[in-house]
């Protein structure tokens, strides 16, 4: 009896090394946006940054990201980075990818040069800094538009502008009118003065 209680105390504590090492591997986190809209042929960066419980450095972090079309199940690879950039030299992302990331500043971003609507889609940023290599994954949804829509902010900040426009419009109506009113008077009151001085036996 003392022998198995011994052998499970035994498994306890060897579990408790197991458990604590997977939560260390499971350390790195990746924040990316949740979605960006870019106008056609404009560039776009793809933010992606993370954190990891072990010291960073050129050699042992990797980048990989992935995209997926809109209403498509299919993912490809467009862009990895190691030590150096690695962008795509085929397919629909050549010439266009270009690394903007800093590693040691923990930044895995991209940028896209002159979207184009084909460049519609998910994109999945994977970082992996061994032993942390089993992370979470960043995703950004890829808008592109023909023109720049309108946020909330931006036709709020519109009607706030308008509002102001014609305030400013009628106060300057009413400064103009207050003033011509003033000259008037003043020109009335200069001729009344004129014309008491004036002596009336005098032809």
């Amino acid at each position: 009896m003392l022998y198995l209680m011994d052998q499970l105390w035994l498994l306890v504590f060897l579990g408790g090394f197991v458990v604590s090492g997977v939560q260390h591997v499971w350390g790195i986190e990746i924040y990316t946006p949740s979605e960006i809209e870019a106008v056609n042929g404009t560039n776009v960066k793809l933010k992606c940054t993370f954190s990891s419980t072990q010291p960073v450095s050129l050699q042992t972090v990797t980048v990989t990201w992935i995209f997926q079309p809109i209403n498509s199940k299919t993912s490809e690879r467009m862009f990895y980075y190691q030590e150096v950039a690695y962008p795509p030299n085929q397919g629909r992302f050549k010439g266009h990818a270009v690394w903007s990331g800093d590693i040691m500043r923990k930044d895995a971003s991209i940028s896209l040069h002159e979207v184009q609507p084909t460049f519609n889609g998910t994109y999945i940023c994977q970082v992996a800094n061994p032993p942390d290599a089993h992370g979470n994954t960043g995703e950004t949804v890829l808008r592109v538009v023909n023109k720049a829509s309108l946020s909330e902010i931006s036709l709020l900040a519109a009607v706030v502008g308008g509002s102001c426009a014609v305030i400013l419009v009628l106060l300057g109506i009413f400064v103009a009118v207050k003033i011509y009113r003033k000259k008037q008077r003043n020109k009335d009151i200069e001729m009344h003065v004129e014309c008491s001085r004036k002596d009336p036996t005098v032809w």
